[in-house]
């Protein structure tokens, strides 16, 4: 059953009579559960299509349905509520609060949504501790290695148990020891909590974790494969590299 759909999903920047596509009629359907990994050259809208999902920017034209919402009519204030109860994200550069501990930032979300601290904590904590983090509760992020931060920003994005998870190049920023470690709690996740993951990355490696690789270019939708667990990273990279030169 699919959890998100983009109909005719565009968005244009410049002027109306000189448009410029970063998404072009793009049609996309995810189930829920799924692992999709979002792939494409440089400037192929990937980022683009995740920030228009998450609500994060607006369609020129086009829908996107979280389950029965079409959340691209929604207002501001119902937009900013329904991020912070349905969707979890996870970003490069981590968008940890340096101020707080681990278990306060991933708590933030939680608070932010009235849920009374004490019981914010316990979340948060719980949360940690499924990403491995346990005994770093009360480290702040300049005291966590760039692996560690990124399993707490996981973390902040799956304690309040969203509908859809989105992953903007979350290992881009790490080496490949800690960007093997998180693109495998992001598979175990999906595994464990039947969590559903969007995820962009221009790297093959973390690409075949995935159940599924859409494969865009000039932000249009030029390949779907389904992996089922079978990615390898050497035919991804050659199927990325035969979008980009096509």
């Amino acid at each position: 059953m699919a959890i998100l759909r983009t109909e005719s999903l565009t968005k244009t920047y410049g002027s109306p009579d000189k448009p410029i596509y970063a998404v072009n009629e793009l049609n996309l359907s995810v189930d829920e559960g799924e692992f999709v990994a979002i792939m494409g050259p440089s400037g192929s809208g990937k980022s683009t299509v995740l920030y228009l999902i998450g609500g994060l920017e607006r369609p020129t034209s086009g829908k996107v349905w979280l389950r029965d919402s079409d959340i691209s009519t929604l207002n501001d204030d119902a937009l900013s509520r329904l991020r912070r109860e349905s969707l979890g994200f996870v970003f490069q550069f981590f968008n940890l609060i340096p101020v707080l501990s681990a278990a306060e930032n991933v708590a933030m979300p939680l608070i932010l949504d009235g849920v009374p601290r004490p019981e914010a904590l316990k979340l948060a904590n719980e949360a940690l501790t499924r990403v491995g983090l346990a005994d770093r509760s009360s480290h702040r992020p300049a005291e966590l290695s760039g692996g560690q931060q990124q399993r707490a920003a996981l973390a902040r994005a799956l304690v309040a148990k969203p509908a859809l998870i989105l992953a903007d190049e979350p290992t881009g920023n790490l080496d490949s020891r800690s960007s093997d470690e998180v693109v495998q709690m992001l598979r175990q996740t999906a595994d464990d909590l039947h969590q559903t993951i969007i995820l962009v990355t221009h790297d093959p490696r973390v690409a075949a974790y995935a159940d599924r690789i859409v494969f865009l270019k000039d932000g249009k939708i030029v390949d779907d494969n389904r992996l089922k667990g079978q990615g390898n990273a050497d035919q991804i990279r050659e199927q990325l590299t035969k979008v980009a030169f096509s």
